[in-house]
């Protein structure tokens, strides 16, 4: 991220607006047709924040700051949702960060992990599931069943040695060193489990950030006197680490020979998608103050770098941005998969759509989503269709790094909604999406999970030492499915698994992932938003081993899951789910 005293601010608000005014004369592209509004039922959209009394009003966020401004302050905290016991019902997992016990007198919980009660309450188990006795800075996690046994495991990046919780029927042994994935002691960031080579078993990336130790801290000043947090382009990055899953528990450090070296290290956010729709997972990779990277899988596992001749490497006068938060979804209609990537304050989010040539074009004017988060910095960014209406929307959690910022954005700010108007372009909602889109915070992770099973994605957002909120989505009705996925021939959380449903004529793709926005893991079950349509047409899913499955005529409002080659689906109880009275059918 960079400080404001070393850009020339008013060139790039004059930027700004020059795209503005592209923007404001953009129209759909060919093919982008708008959907209709008989299959989309809009607004009101509605969150509440339900944090304290969903359990979650203890914790709290330690930057261990005492005075001297130190660079890894200002990035947590991570957090996000995990069924650690199977139950089905998703808990919460948060990065309680750290202190100096060198410097300071502070203290910091490394850990906070809360179990669902299954009532729209937490409870605090931390200590019962082993994670209480920690002792780093936390700052992210990935979220998966690395081992292939049924149970949530979970990858810890930290600012020293990361670490790999096994997950033994409920509670945690920390197994990092002996499965070979603890081999640096770097400031790692965000983090995603994959399967490179669909061999079954899931393999590991790490994004590194910057060499910075207490003992080369440099001097930044905004001032000329008082100290402020520094910008990472004056230091130097570590690149990031892949690890192959050996199958027994294991990992081999497998970077350079995978291809991801050379790499200018200061990552923040990591996503998998499969751009080029060849069934192998890509790696997207967004750096801060670096170019962003694109890794093609070659089809055996390994990658070559395409950032920069695929066009999504830098921003469209051909500047590296202060990339964070990162996520990737088909959103119009043209089938092609758009990345988004949250950036610096007078840096509009970063929006790149595939062409079908491997190519991509810069849609952040066109988007109609440039204008309002040019002044904004967003942190986490999550694509979901937050009001079932079949498109996916985007989330951006925002808020700044400095107190004394002189660039016209503000430290504390409000979360934003944009809108899928169905061919690719956004729009704010008419009125605010409840009381914590009026809220300002100085946001960090978003994650997304229905903890309370009543068919619609809710949110849990983070502050940088601050609370956490837990926003319960209570937008008006919408026809939706939800598809939870068990593999068989491939891993066992069917991760890297492609999920295509067909309704009127309309498609929608989702992808059963790990990593995305900023430290942050989300559930795993995917949600089909189907607007007033009562029955999805057709679900086909790929999934990575190649086996492919298709079901017709799968009627909504229920939650169905699916194992690996079978014939027919399950259905699983939503027991918050209360039908309404008058929902329309088409």
């Amino acid at each position: 991220m960079k400080n404001v005293n070393f850009f020339r601010v008013p060139d790039l608000i004059l930027l700004g607006i020059s795209f503005l005014l592209v923007a404001s004369c953009g129209r759909p592209e060919t093919g982008e047709a708008e959907r209709s509004s008989a299959t989309s039922p809009r607004e009101p959209i509605h969150f509440t924040e339900i944090a304290d009394q969903a359990g979650l009003g203890a914790y709290r966020h330690e930057t261990g700051a005492f005075g001297k401004k130190w660079m890894p302050e200002t990035f947590g905290s991570g957090g996000g949702f995990i069924d650690y016991n199977g139950d089905g019902w998703e808990d919460i997992l948060l990065m309680g960060g750290g202190a100096w016990p060198d410097y300071s007198d502070k203290t910091a919980q490394c850990l906070w992990l809360y179990r669902n009660n299954k009532d729209g309450t937490f409870t605090q188990t931390t200590a019962e599931a082993g994670l209480n006795d920690i002792n780093t800075y936390t700052f992210g996690l990935s979220v998966a069943d690395y081992d292939n046994d049924g149970d949530q495991d979970i990858f810890l990046t930290t600012l020293y040695k990361n670490l790999l919780f096994r997950n033994d029927g409920g509670t945690f042994t920390e197994v990092g060193t002996a499965a070979g994935v603890s081999n640096q002691s770097t400031w790692s960031t965000a983090a995603m489990f994959f399967d490179a080579d669909r061999d079954g078993f899931l393999d590991l990336y790490a994004g590194n950030y910057v060499d910075w130790t207490p003992q080369n801290d440099l001097f930044c000043s905004l001032d000329g006197k008082t100290k402020a947090y520094c910008t990472p382009a004056l230091y130097n990055g570590v690149p990031g680490r892949f690890y192959h899953n050996n199958g027994d528990g294991t990992f081999t450090d497998r970077t350079a020979q995978a291809g991801f070296l050379p790499a200018p290290g200061k990552t923040l956010g990591v996503a998998e998608t499969d751009f080029n729709r060849d069934g192998w997972p890509d790696v997207l990779v967004a750096n801060d103050t670096e170019r962003n990277l694109l890794y093609e899988n070659n089809g055996d596992g390994t990658f070559t770098e395409k950032g920069l001749i695929s066009g999504v490497a830098f921003d469209e006068v051909g500047k590296a941005r202060a990339g964070m938060g990162i996520d990737a979804g088909v959103v119009d209609s043209t089938g092609e998969v758009s990345i988004f990537v949250g950036n610096f304050s007078n840096e509009m989010i970063g929006i790149f759509r595939h062409t079908g040539r491997g190519y991509f074009i810069d849609r952040a004017a066109l988007s109609k989503i440039g204008r309002p988060s040019l002044l904004i910095l967003t942190f986490g960014l999550q694509l979901f269709d937050v009001d079932n209406d079949t498109d996916l929307d985007l989330l951006a959690a925002n808020g700044h790094i400095q107190k004394l910022i002189q660039d016209g954005s503000t430290y504390r700010q409000r979360s934003q909604i944009f809108l899928n108007r169905g061919d690719g372009t956004f729009r704010i909602p008419e009125h605010a999406p409840g009381p914590p889109f009026q809220e300002q915070l100085v946001a960090r992770s978003a994650s997304l999970a229905d903890f309370d099973r009543d068919g619609d994605p809710d949110i849990l957002v983070t502050e940088n030492g601050g609370p956490a909120h837990l926003w319960r989505n209570d937008s008006q009705a919408a026809h939706f499915l939800r598809v939870r996925l068990e593999g068989r021939s491939g891993n066992r959380d069917g991760i890297d698994s492609r999920i295509t449903g067909y309704v009127g004529g309309l498609m929608m793709e989702r992808r059963v992932r790990t990593g995305g926005s900023y430290l942050s893991n989300s559930e795993k079950p995917v949600t089909f938003g189907l607007g007033k349509a009562a029955t999805l047409d057709s679900l086909v899913i790929r999934w990575p081993a190649g086996t492919i499955d298709r079901f017709f005529d799968v009627p909504a409002d229920q939650m169905i899951r699916v194992v690996e080659g079978s014939k027919q689906y399950a259905q699983e109880q939503l027991p918050g789910y209360t039908p309404p009275q008058k929902l329309a059918t088409r």
